[in-house]
């Protein structure tokens, strides 16, 4: 009791967490569908160059390419379920995807189109949700720890608000952290709402494959197989020590705790980011001279949405640099700071190559990167008066890690 008699006020305790991961529905894809419905239920391709944009016929309907008559570079930027039963996924070679399904429509991708879009549907949760964590142009996190309302109906509340905005499909996770919650949006895609408790994890995500983990790659997945770890929950069950010893300490620490659902990153809500990245693993290590045609469509595919990602924050960046994940593991980084900043796709990937030039490119790779930091506003970005080429770090500890 108070001296004067009252009872002493009691601190209200923080919410517990409660994230949400949306992910929009096969998004570039889907994107394509509202301009061209008669595609619906097709195989479609997303990908290739300006020369593959339908063509109007005489009698009102349209003519569309086929992967089958496709010949050049490039990658697979997206593609609709019907694709993917075919084997054809993001960042296959389009001449691969071609073997695949020749019969696949084939679309340019148009960013000005996804770019409305990415805005109409993170401006319409924000009404409803404002503090969001942006993942890229098709997916974000969403805090809901502070929100009111029931979890299941607050989510469809936030999956109907997209779809009215866009007229696109989404898919929710619901947990208490970004990993889960990332795992849960795609357990039930698409247009899925998963909602994840504590008690979920052993019967949703302990059957699940080790790779459905966000930062466990084909190449963790296949070093942990030859251990006889195939599925989470046998990750799960495996001592800590034994994982330090074969991937090392900190990531070999982080699989076990991934494993047991234990992630906590907060939510990054900052409209200030220090630097902006994309990379991707690869479903297979790739060699630089065997599979350089293919590693240099997916290098270019980087430095664009890098670029991208520039410019919808409105930032420019002085500061390029690459990442390289090596077939044993190996991380390599390299920098090089330009004169002047920049978002121009084509100066981000010329500064990127020339770091790769740096580097000896005599093992297969396993993951690519590129990074642009040093950033500022557009109009605002300080010179230098000489470029300089960034220090090299080099690590043998395993680093593959979820964003």
């Amino acid at each position: 009791m108070k001296l004067d008699g009252t009872a002493p006020e009691r601190s209200a305790e923080p919410p517990a967490r409660r994230v949400a991961h949306l992910d929009m529905d096969a998004f570039y894809a889907s994107v394509e569908l509202l301009r061209y419905p008669e595609l619906r239920g097709l195989p479609v391709v997303i990908g290739g160059s300006r020369e593959q944009q339908p063509l109007a016929l005489a009698d009102g309907g349209r003519r569309f390419a086929r992967l089958r008559d496709y010949v050049g570079r490039g990658v697979v930027t997206t593609a609709t379920y019907e694709a993917r039963a075919l084997g054809v996924f993001s960042a296959t070679g389009i001449m691969k995807a071609a073997r695949l399904a020749p019969e696949a429509i084939l679309l340019p991708v148009d960013f000005a189109a996804y770019r409305h879009y990415s805005r109409l549907f993170k401006a319409a949760v924000a009404q409803i949700a404002p503090q969001i964590e942006d993942r890229g142009i098709d997916e974000i996190y969403i805090d809901l720890a502070a929100l009111p309302d029931a979890t299941r109906p607050l989510a469809q509340s936030i999956k109907d608000a997209v779809r009215e905005a866009t007229g696109l499909s989404c898919s929710i996770g619901v947990a208490a952290n970004k990993l889960l919650a990332k795992i849960a949006s795609d357990l039930d895609k698409p247009d899925g709402l998963t909602v994840l408790g504590s008690a979920d994890v052993a019967a949703r995500i302990w059957p699940l494959p080790v790779r459905k983990i966000n930062g466990i790659g084909p190449k963790a997945g296949d070093r942990l197989a030859t251990l006889g770890i195939h599925r989470i929950g046998e990750l799960a069950a495996v001592d800590a020590s034994l994982l330090r010893q074969h991937f090392g300490r900190s990531y070999g620490s982080w699989l076990h705790a991934a494993a047991h659902g234990v992630d906590d990153r907060p939510l990054v809500t900052s409209s200030d980011p220090k630097s902006i990245s994309r990379e991707t693993t690869f479903d297979r290590d790739l060699h630089p001279r065997h599979d350089r045609e293919t590693l240099s469509g997916i290098f270019s595919s980087l430095c664009a949405r890098v670029a991208e990602d520039l410019r919808r924050k409105d930032c420019l960046g002085r500061t390029v640099g690459i990442k390289l994940r090596f077939a044993d593991f190996q991380t390599l980084t390299r920098d090089l700071t330009l004169a002047t900043a920049t978002g121009d796709p084509q100066t981000i990937r010329r500064a990127a190559g020339e770091c790769l030039r740096r580097v000896p490119l005599d093992r297969r790779l396993r993951l690519l990167g590129v990074r642009v930091s040093a950033l500022s506003t557009r109009g605002a970005a300080p010179d230098r008066q000489s470029p300089r080429q960034g220090e090299l770090a080099l690590t043998d500890e395993p680093q593959e890690r979820p964003d």
